[in-house]
């Protein structure tokens, strides 16, 4: 379902009004693109703190109502204050009937239950989180699914393993990346390294009795 906020034009801008927006509980933004003059605003804080907490804020469109005239849009930014942590600013896109985006998407993974890696105690080591890619602003992707059926231990999961939808398209290019492995559990890790410094042991000893042997000789 898709947000909608409600916001009014601003008619002043600059330090001392956001001040003033922000005292009376307000915060300031602005609507920008698809060839149209940016349009200054205000937004209510307690929604646009909701929004954001809700997740998935930079990566979903939405509507922003501005005196009752509605705009599609997709906030792009909104910075916070570094000390006191909370909004100052939200930027918003406005999306077109061909505006393309560059927009990272969650990655989801299923079926761990069905890795025979994971059943054996190894563990998911996921590189990425989200993936970065372009498409249309009415084509975003929710998330991307990551199958884990039949994965075994030392195994990477590649984009190639994605199925993407049509017109989105990652922005690496160049490689087949990596987005998660299954790494060996870390007792069977350790296992190997302690009989791999027995053996080197055992190969010493076994030198020093034969240099003695020597000697005696």
């Amino acid at each position: 379902m898709s947000t909608t906020l409600e916001a009014s034009a601003r008619n002043r801008v600059g330090k001392g009004a956001a001040r003033e927006l922000r005292r009376n509980k307000q915060i300031p933004g602005v609507i920008y693109g698809d060839n149209k003059d940016p349009l200054p605003i205000a937004l209510s804080t307690k929604d646009v703190t909701k929004a954001i907490h809700a997740g998935g804020f930079l990566s979903h469109t939405m509507h922003v109502v501005v005196d009752g005239t509605k705009h599609h849009v997709i906030p792009r930014d909104y910075q916070m204050d570094p000390v006191r942590d909370f909004i100052v600013h939200v930027d918003f896109l406005r999306i077109g009937a061909r505006t393309k985006l560059t927009i990272e998407v969650p990655v989801h993974f299923t079926n761990e239950e069905l890795s025979p890696g994971l059943k054996r105690g190894g563990v998911l080591n996921i590189v990425r989180h989200t993936v970065e890619v372009t498409c249309l602003a009415s084509n975003i992707p929710e998330a991307f699914e990551l199958d884990l059926t039949d994965t075994e231990v030392g195994e990477s999961l590649n984009i190639s393993m994605v199925t993407l939808p049509d017109g989105v398209t990652p922005t690496i290019t160049d490689r087949d990346f990596t987005i998660a492995t299954i790494a060996a559990p870390s007792a069977l890790r350790s296992g190997g390294d302690e009989e791999e410094d027995a053996d080197a042991e055992g190969e010493e000893g076994a030198e020093e009795a034969d240099a003695e042997s020597g000697d005696d000789d």
